[in-house]
């Protein structure tokens, strides 16, 4: 008994009152990232900087903070790996149009490094995140080693589920937006359908390398309680509510993209909820009910949490 409880993995018991101000930090974010998908509903009120920085900002922060408690260390290299990575494609995109196709980034998105804007690459960590946690406890492995065939296929599913973001949103950001542009347009409102085939792949390899790199370092999945489940739960689920203020009108009819094809604001951001609702919403429910049958761990250090 004395040489399990010495093998164990020791995770440092915080006081009760650092771990009700990391949870209302969380909550703050989610608060701050609730406002800033209300005011994308409303762009002619407020600078379209200031909507970008909101909504990439608490993500980022979030992730970092939420993320320490989970992998420790771990979610700085998590952050290495998606600054690098998407920043590389993203620079080869705007350059040889591959993977996803002829696009070029507006003054809209902030602050630019060589065409690429930073705050998209900040903006992989913190939905890159939850993605990956989402996708962890559909299947059910946020307490699994990854090993084996899992080094693929939690990769292979976390970025469907990134993947599913970007197609929810992409339609609005780019041809009613025009954050970036399509410049020969494409078949889904002005996207073209390598975006998405490119999105997957970039965000696909970014999980594959964080495996690898986690495959034999410790989690504390099993120390953490229900409640730090829930808080990551709340913020996807904010995430997905949002998606349907795009349904306030915002620019006037029609919408012409880059390519003069003329799209309707109403079928747009229609299509785009109902997208939402049977991809976000749905993988929103299915962790959800993950999370439901998933055991209490009554006996866990910070269960109390």
């Amino acid at each position: 008994m004395g040489n399990t409880a010495a093998n164990s993995i020791s995770v440092p018991v915080p006081a009760a009152t650092e771990r009700n101000l990391t949870y209302l930090a969380l909550y703050t974010l989610i608060a701050i990232y609730a406002v800033s998908r209300v005011l994308q509903g409303f762009p002619q009120s407020v600078p379209m900087l200031v909507i970008v920085t909101l909504h990439v900002l608490p993500p980022l922060l979030f992730a970092l903070l939420h993320g320490r408690m989970l992998w420790g260390r771990g979610i700085l290299v998590f952050f290495a790996i998606c600054s690098v990575v998407s920043g590389t494609v993203e620079k080869i995109g705007i350059t040889t149009g591959f993977p996803y196709g002829h696009y070029f980034f507006t003054d809209a998105m902030g602050p630019k490094i060589s065409g690429v804007p930073v705050f998209l690459g900040l903006a992989y960590l913190g939905m890159g995140y939850l993605s990956w946690l989402i996708a962890s406890l559909i299947l059910g492995w946020e307490q699994r080693s990854l090993t084996g065939w899992r080094l693929v296929a939690l990769p292979a599913f976390a970025a469907l589920v990134m993947t599913s973001w970007d197609f929810c949103l992409d339609p609005v950001w780019s041809t009613i937006v025009r954050a970036w542009i399509w410049t020969d347009g494409g078949s889904y409102f002005g996207v073209p359908s390598s975006n998405f085939v490119g999105w997957y792949g970039n965000v696909f390899v970014i999980y594959v390398l964080f495996a690898f790199y986690m495959r034999r370092r410790p989690t504390y999945a099993e120390a953490v309680p229900r409640r730090f489940w829930k808080v990551s739960l709340v913020f996807y689920g904010v995430s997905v509510v949002g998606n349907f203020f795009n349904l306030i009108p915002q620019t006037p009819e029609p919408v012409i993209d880059a390519a003069s094809k003329v799209w309707t604001l109403r079928s747009i951001t229609g299509a785009t909820a109902l997208t939402t609702v049977f991809t976000m919403g749905a993988f929103l429910l299915l962790a959800c009910i993950r999370l439901a049958d998933r055991p209490s761990r009554e006996t866990s250090p910070i269960n109390s949490v």
